[in-house]
């Protein structure tokens, strides 16, 4: 295999180590840092018994994934208020036809359910991920793991129990999801309260996640009224040289809210049964880098 081979198989698998990589951390920078690694030890291999080149490089990510999840859990760092992933701008585009296998991604990489990941051991973790959102054959991920095969389907089932019993419920329609989020961001803006809460289901929530450097609730508001009165509240308060700006995040419609053309909190919605199910809202400028140039 020539350099310029193994450069160009990388990168043909390089959305999907990101898209593994993202799934483990929740963090876009931690796993652009983890496909990079995997790079530098893909090309400074020999790499003349590799015969499944996706399987090789997803084992690589996967491993350094969890090294880094297990960092990042030692080190036991407090976070200020409720904490959501990272935005992660999704475009599946035309690499993914199949309407099916695009609601799996979608759904493995949406903010409820990551949140739901955060709680899982790194090997759960990474198991979920490779069996639930890219559907590798259990034998495979325990070649990876270096794990026997009864332990990881042991792994898978639990981690798919705990995820099933914890993630809000919501629909994936993009269509219905993109309709009620230009209908509630209107009502909002004009401070329409009765109109917001004709769109908010009653046990809704808001989450908000500002890691305590910018202004945002430290605890994640509950029921109808107190969403609806926030949300208003805040409209009135207004940004200066406030635009919106609709993109894919982490498989559904969201908004880009931008002050002064700076991104200044990225909200999104879930939606089930017609109504707004939670409303999250990411404000910590750490986590909206990324998104300048989207």
């Amino acid at each position: 295999m020539t350099t310029e081979t193994a450069t160009d198989l990388f990168e043909a698998h390089r959305p999907v180590l990101l898209g593994v990589a993202y799934r483990m951390l929740g963090r876009v920078a931690d796993a652009e840092d983890v496909v990079q690694e995997a790079w530098l030890r893909w090309s400074g291999s020999s790499r003349a018994d590799v015969r499944e080149p996706r399987g090789y490089l997803v084992r690589i990510t996967t491993r350094l994934a969890i090294d880094r999840l297990r960092q990042i859990k030692a080190r036991g760092e407090t976070y200020v208020g409720p904490w959501l992933p990272e935005p992660y701008v999704t475009d599946f585009g035309d690499t993914v036809p199949d309407t099916t296998e695009r609601a799996v991604l979608a759904d493995s990489v949406s903010l409820a359910v990551l949140v739901v990941l955060e709680s899982l051991s790194p090997l759960e973790r990474a198991v979920f991920v490779l069996r639930e959102a890219f559907g590798f054959p259990h034998a495979d991920i325990a070649a990876m793991l270096d794990r026997g095969e009864p332990a990881v389907r042991q792994l898978a089932g639990r981690a798919r129990k705990h995820v099933e019993e914890r993630r809000p419920r919501y629909d994936v329609d993009p269509a219905q999801r993109r309709d009620l989020t230009e209908r509630f961001l209107a009502a909002a803006a004009d401070g329409d309260l009765e109109g917001l809460m004709a769109l908010l289901a009653p046990d809704v929530r808001l989450v908000g996640d500002s890691g305590g450097k910018s202004r945002a609730p430290l605890r994640v508001l509950r029921s109808a009224d107190k969403v609806g009165r926030f949300l208003t509240g805040a409209a009135r308060k207004g940004l200066p040289g406030l635009t919106t700006r609709f993109l894919e995040v982490n498989g559904g419609p969201a908004v880009l809210i931008l002050s002064g053309g700076e991104p200044d909190s990225v909200l999104q919605l879930d939606v089930a049964d017609g109504r707004v199910q939670s409303v999250y809202v990411i404000r910590n400028p750490d986590k909206l880098r990324s998104l300048a140039a989207a």
